[in-house]
Protein backbone atom coordinates (compact mmCIF):
# COMPACT_ATOMS: atom_id res chain seq x y z
CA UNK A 1 0.00 0.00 0.00
CA UNK A 2 2.63 2.47 0.65
CA UNK A 3 4.35 1.61 -2.66
CA UNK A 4 0.69 1.88 -4.36
CA UNK A 5 0.52 5.54 -2.24
CA UNK A 6 3.88 6.44 -3.70
CA UNK A 7 2.80 5.78 -7.18
CA UNK A 8 -0.45 7.97 -6.93
CA UNK A 9 1.45 11.08 -5.52
CA UNK A 10 3.61 10.39 -8.60
CA UNK A 11 0.51 10.34 -11.15
CA UNK A 12 1.78 7.22 -12.81
CA UNK A 13 -1.60 5.50 -14.06
CA UNK A 14 -0.60 2.89 -16.22
CA UNK A 15 1.46 1.51 -13.79
CA UNK A 16 -0.68 2.20 -11.04
CA UNK A 17 -3.78 0.30 -12.75
CA UNK A 18 -1.64 -3.02 -12.94
CA UNK A 19 -0.08 -2.73 -9.61
CA UNK A 20 -3.33 -1.95 -7.39
CA UNK A 21 -5.42 -4.88 -9.39
CA UNK A 22 -2.08 -7.23 -8.64
CA UNK A 23 -2.45 -5.95 -4.50
CA UNK A 24 -6.26 -6.50 -4.72
CA UNK A 25 -5.87 -10.25 -5.85
CA UNK A 26 -3.23 -10.52 -3.32
CA UNK A 27 -5.81 -9.15 -1.13
CA UNK A 28 -8.50 -11.59 -2.33
CA UNK A 29 -6.76 -14.82 -2.13
CA UNK A 30 -6.56 -17.30 0.73
CA UNK A 31 -2.84 -16.79 2.22
CA UNK A 32 -3.39 -12.90 2.32
CA UNK A 33 -6.85 -11.74 2.55
CA UNK A 34 -7.04 -8.66 3.98
CA UNK A 35 -10.61 -7.16 3.78
CA UNK A 36 -9.06 -3.69 4.77
CA UNK A 37 -6.41 -3.26 2.25
CA UNK A 38 -9.38 -4.61 -0.36
CA UNK A 39 -11.58 -1.77 0.78
CA UNK A 40 -8.91 0.89 0.11
CA UNK A 41 -7.30 -0.21 -2.95
CA UNK A 42 -10.83 -0.55 -4.69
CA UNK A 43 -11.90 3.09 -3.47
CA UNK A 44 -8.54 4.54 -5.23
CA UNK A 45 -9.06 2.10 -8.00
CA UNK A 46 -12.61 3.51 -8.04
CA UNK A 47 -11.85 7.49 -7.45
CA UNK A 48 -8.74 7.46 -10.42
CA UNK A 49 -11.84 5.71 -13.06
CA UNK A 50 -9.75 2.45 -13.10
CA UNK A 51 -12.96 1.04 -13.18
CA UNK A 52 -16.59 1.38 -15.30
CA UNK A 53 -17.86 4.62 -14.50
CA UNK A 54 -21.00 3.51 -14.26
CA UNK A 55 -19.96 1.51 -11.16
CA UNK A 56 -18.11 4.18 -9.31
CA UNK A 57 -20.68 4.97 -7.28
CA UNK A 58 -21.74 1.43 -6.50
CA UNK A 59 -18.17 1.05 -5.69
CA UNK A 60 -17.67 4.06 -3.17
CA UNK A 61 -20.87 2.64 -1.55
CA UNK A 62 -19.34 -0.69 -0.84
CA UNK A 63 -16.16 0.55 -0.01
CA UNK A 64 -18.39 2.86 3.28
CA UNK A 65 -20.33 -0.15 4.12
CA UNK A 66 -17.02 -2.55 4.08
CA UNK A 67 -15.05 0.37 6.25
CA UNK A 68 -17.95 0.81 8.40
CA UNK A 69 -17.48 -2.71 9.48
CA UNK A 70 -14.25 -3.23 9.77
CA UNK A 71 -13.24 0.13 11.38
CA UNK A 72 -16.25 2.86 12.09
CA UNK A 73 -14.87 5.86 12.83
CA UNK A 74 -11.46 6.06 12.02
CA UNK A 75 -9.79 8.49 9.71
CA UNK A 76 -10.15 5.48 6.34
CA UNK A 77 -14.00 5.51 6.69
CA UNK A 78 -14.65 9.30 7.31
CA UNK A 79 -12.62 9.75 4.14
CA UNK A 80 -14.39 7.06 2.09
CA UNK A 81 -17.75 8.93 3.29
CA UNK A 82 -16.10 11.96 1.91
CA UNK A 83 -15.40 10.56 -1.53
CA UNK A 84 -19.20 9.21 -1.85
CA UNK A 85 -20.78 12.18 -0.83
CA UNK A 86 -18.55 14.23 -3.30
CA UNK A 87 -19.60 11.66 -5.96
CA UNK A 88 -23.27 12.40 -4.81
CA UNK A 89 -22.76 16.06 -5.53
CA UNK A 90 -20.64 15.73 -8.52
CA UNK A 91 -23.71 13.78 -10.19
CA UNK A 92 -26.30 16.16 -9.33
CA UNK A 93 -27.66 14.26 -6.32
CA UNK A 94 -27.03 17.15 -3.28
CA UNK A 95 -29.64 15.86 -1.22
CA UNK A 96 -27.77 12.13 -1.18
CA UNK A 97 -24.62 14.14 -0.62
CA UNK A 98 -25.79 15.73 2.73
CA UNK A 99 -27.32 12.55 3.50
CA UNK A 100 -23.61 10.75 3.79
CA UNK A 101 -22.35 13.98 5.31
CA UNK A 102 -24.84 13.58 8.33
CA UNK A 103 -23.01 10.10 9.21
CA UNK A 104 -19.44 12.29 9.87
CA UNK A 105 -19.43 12.99 13.29
CA UNK A 106 -17.78 13.19 16.46
CA UNK A 107 -20.80 11.01 17.60
CA UNK A 108 -19.77 7.84 15.14
CA UNK A 109 -15.89 8.75 16.45
CA UNK A 110 -14.58 10.26 13.39
CA UNK A 111 -11.43 12.55 13.86
CA UNK A 112 -12.08 16.34 14.15
CA UNK A 113 -10.20 17.09 10.43
CA UNK A 114 -12.27 14.75 8.45
CA UNK A 115 -15.67 16.43 10.19
CA UNK A 116 -14.22 20.02 9.71
CA UNK A 117 -14.21 19.14 5.60
CA UNK A 118 -17.34 17.55 5.94
CA UNK A 119 -19.19 20.32 7.52
CA UNK A 120 -17.35 22.68 4.82
CA UNK A 121 -18.61 21.01 1.53
CA UNK A 122 -21.85 20.40 3.19
CA UNK A 123 -21.93 23.99 4.00
CA UNK A 124 -21.07 24.61 0.03
CA UNK A 125 -23.71 22.31 -0.83
CA UNK A 126 -26.19 24.49 1.28
CA UNK A 127 -25.46 27.24 -0.73
CA UNK A 128 -25.71 25.98 -3.83
CA UNK A 129 -29.44 25.16 -2.53
CA UNK A 130 -29.95 28.63 -1.20
CA UNK A 131 -30.48 26.88 2.28
CA UNK A 132 -28.44 29.84 3.63
CA UNK A 133 -29.26 29.29 7.17
CA UNK A 134 -27.42 25.81 7.83
CA UNK A 135 -24.58 26.83 5.44
CA UNK A 136 -23.59 29.40 7.84
CA UNK A 137 -23.79 26.68 10.73
CA UNK A 138 -21.92 24.70 9.02
CA UNK A 139 -19.09 26.83 7.75
CA UNK A 140 -19.08 27.95 11.40
CA UNK A 141 -18.74 24.60 12.88
CA UNK A 142 -15.92 23.30 10.24
CA UNK A 143 -13.91 26.90 11.25
CA UNK A 144 -13.81 25.76 14.61
CA UNK A 145 -12.79 21.96 13.74
CA UNK A 146 -10.41 23.69 11.74
CA UNK A 147 -9.05 25.88 15.01
CA UNK A 148 -8.84 23.27 16.81
CA UNK A 149 -6.65 21.11 15.02
CA UNK A 150 -4.61 24.40 13.70
CA UNK A 151 -5.56 24.24 9.89
CA UNK A 152 -5.07 27.65 9.49
CA UNK A 153 -5.50 27.68 5.60
CA UNK A 154 -9.17 25.64 6.01
CA UNK A 155 -10.18 28.14 8.64
CA UNK A 156 -9.42 31.25 7.23
CA UNK A 157 -11.54 29.24 3.69
CA UNK A 158 -14.69 29.07 6.54
CA UNK A 159 -14.39 32.36 7.89
CA UNK A 160 -14.30 34.09 4.36
CA UNK A 161 -16.88 31.77 2.56
CA UNK A 162 -18.88 32.75 6.53
CA UNK A 163 -18.23 36.40 6.12
CA UNK A 164 -19.39 36.58 2.27
CA UNK A 165 -22.80 35.28 3.41
CA UNK A 166 -23.08 37.18 6.51
CA UNK A 167 -22.68 40.36 5.58
CA UNK A 168 -26.12 40.37 3.74
CA UNK A 169 -27.94 41.38 6.49
CA UNK A 170 -26.32 42.00 9.64
CA UNK A 171 -28.49 42.65 12.88
CA UNK A 172 -28.35 43.16 16.56
CA UNK A 173 -31.15 41.33 17.91
CA UNK A 174 -30.08 38.25 15.53
CA UNK A 175 -28.60 34.88 17.78
CA UNK A 176 -25.16 34.41 17.39
CA UNK A 177 -23.77 31.45 15.85
CA UNK A 178 -23.12 29.60 19.05
CA UNK A 179 -26.57 29.51 20.04
CA UNK A 180 -27.71 28.66 16.31
CA UNK A 181 -25.42 25.78 16.38
CA UNK A 182 -26.46 25.15 20.06
CA UNK A 183 -30.57 25.26 18.59
CA UNK A 184 -30.44 23.67 15.29
CA UNK A 185 -32.86 21.15 14.85
CA UNK A 186 -33.09 18.65 12.29
CA UNK A 187 -34.93 18.78 9.47
CA UNK A 188 -37.67 16.73 6.64
CA UNK A 189 -35.44 18.47 4.18
CA UNK A 190 -33.36 21.01 2.80
CA UNK A 191 -35.29 24.62 2.04
CA UNK A 192 -34.43 28.01 1.50
CA UNK A 193 -33.50 29.96 4.93
CA UNK A 194 -32.00 32.34 6.03
CA UNK A 195 -30.98 33.81 9.41
CA UNK A 196 -29.19 37.27 9.86
CA UNK A 197 -25.85 37.75 11.39
CA UNK A 198 -24.83 39.04 14.73
CA UNK A 199 -22.34 42.17 14.57
CA UNK A 200 -20.15 40.84 17.10
CA UNK A 201 -19.87 37.34 14.92
CA UNK A 202 -18.66 39.60 11.96
CA UNK A 203 -16.11 41.46 14.54
CA UNK A 204 -14.59 38.06 15.63
CA UNK A 205 -13.98 37.01 12.17
CA UNK A 206 -13.05 40.13 10.93
CA UNK A 207 -10.30 40.61 13.61
CA UNK A 208 -9.10 37.55 13.29
CA UNK A 209 -9.09 37.75 9.58
CA UNK A 210 -7.03 41.18 9.67
CA UNK A 211 -3.78 40.19 10.84
CA UNK A 212 -3.42 37.03 8.69
CA UNK A 213 -4.65 38.84 5.11
CA UNK A 214 -2.77 42.28 5.76
CA UNK A 215 0.59 39.97 5.66
CA UNK A 216 0.25 40.29 1.87
CA UNK A 217 -1.94 42.94 0.61
CA UNK A 218 -0.93 43.06 -2.97
CA UNK A 219 -2.44 40.92 -5.85
CA UNK A 220 -5.13 42.38 -8.51
CA UNK A 221 -7.69 40.47 -7.39
CA UNK A 222 -8.24 40.58 -3.82
CA UNK A 223 -11.81 39.32 -2.61
CA UNK A 224 -10.57 38.67 0.69
CA UNK A 225 -9.79 42.41 1.39
CA UNK A 226 -13.02 43.99 0.13
CA UNK A 227 -14.73 41.52 2.40
CA UNK A 228 -13.12 43.70 5.29
CA UNK A 229 -14.02 47.19 3.60
CA UNK A 230 -17.71 45.64 3.15
CA UNK A 231 -17.50 44.74 6.96
CA UNK A 232 -15.85 48.33 7.99
CA UNK A 233 -18.71 50.05 6.28
CA UNK A 234 -21.73 47.76 7.18
CA UNK A 235 -20.36 47.91 11.01
CA UNK A 236 -19.01 51.71 10.94
CA UNK A 237 -15.86 50.27 12.02
CA UNK A 238 -13.53 52.30 10.56
CA UNK A 239 -9.90 50.90 12.13
CA UNK A 240 -10.17 48.49 10.05
CA UNK A 241 -10.45 50.82 6.72
CA UNK A 242 -7.71 52.34 8.95
CA UNK A 243 -5.50 49.48 8.26
CA UNK A 244 -6.05 49.61 4.76
CA UNK A 245 -5.39 53.00 3.66
CA UNK A 246 -1.98 53.52 5.79
CA UNK A 247 -0.75 50.70 3.13
CA UNK A 248 -2.68 51.74 0.07
CA UNK A 249 0.38 52.01 -1.54
CA UNK A 250 0.80 47.90 -1.35
CA UNK A 251 -2.64 47.85 -3.18
CA UNK A 252 -2.83 46.34 -6.31
CA UNK A 253 -6.55 45.73 -6.76
CA UNK A 254 -8.28 48.53 -8.51
CA UNK A 255 -11.87 47.87 -7.02
CA UNK A 256 -10.10 47.67 -3.65
CA UNK A 257 -8.67 50.91 -3.96
CA UNK A 258 -11.83 52.57 -5.41
CA UNK A 259 -13.55 51.50 -2.32
CA UNK A 260 -10.78 52.54 0.26
CA UNK A 261 -11.01 56.32 -1.83
CA UNK A 262 -14.52 56.76 -2.34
Amino acid sequence: MLILQKKISQGDLESIDVFSEEILDRSRSSTERDHLIEARVRMERALLGMIDQNSVGTELRWCVDRLNALCPGTPIHGLALLNLANWHRNVGESIMALVVHADISKQYGHPEDIIGLSRLEAARIYVTLNDLDPAMRHLWSARNYFKNNNMISESLVCSLEWLDLALEEVSETAPNMENRIKNAAPRESAGSTWVPSNPKDVIEIVEELIPILTQDISGENRNDIGLIIDSSNILGVEKWKEILISRINEIQDLKVLEALQS
